[in-house]
């Protein structure tokens, strides 16, 4: 299913309605797994398919897939088919969704600042290999 959010200001914009650009930052990444992905791509390099979905245990194959779309239809992410021995599909960032990194990396910092004030251990981390000692 379409992101209501990305939806309505797609529609929005389509129709001259549409004059906060606050929202349509947010409209970019807003989805379930759109920043998780943004990130991972934009500091880990490309990925193929089956390596996101290994990401994101939880989420559902349809779900990646309808993200991964919106994405690419947005101009933030690209995919390339290899043609090699066996097709092979890779997904990396583009320049566009490169200039998202400063904010995700932010909400990232500011995330990670407010688990610890909260004194809480996340349950469910996409990133287990990412956690340190010092965090």
């Amino acid at each position: 299913m379409t992101d209501v959010v990305r939806k309505d200001v797609k529609q929005r914009l389509e129709n001259g309605d549409f004059s906060c650009a606050k929202e349509l930052t947010l409209s970019m990444f807003s989805g379930k797994w759109k920043i998780v992905i943004l990130f991972h791509l934009g500091t880990d390099g490309p990925y193929r398919f089956n390596q996101l979905m290994r990401l994101l245990p939880k989420a559902s194959h349809k779900v990646l897939t309808n993200q991964l779309r919106e994405m690419e239809e947005d101009q933030l992410i690209s995919r390339t088919v290899s043609s090699d021995s066996q097709v092979q599909v890779f997904y990396a960032i583009t320049d566009l969704g490169e200039t998202l990194m400063p904010i995700i990396n932010q909400m990232y910092a500011w995330g990670t600042d407010r688990i610890k004030q909260l004194q809480v251990t996340p349950k469910f981390n996409i990133n287990e290999d990412e956690v340190h000692e010092e965090d």
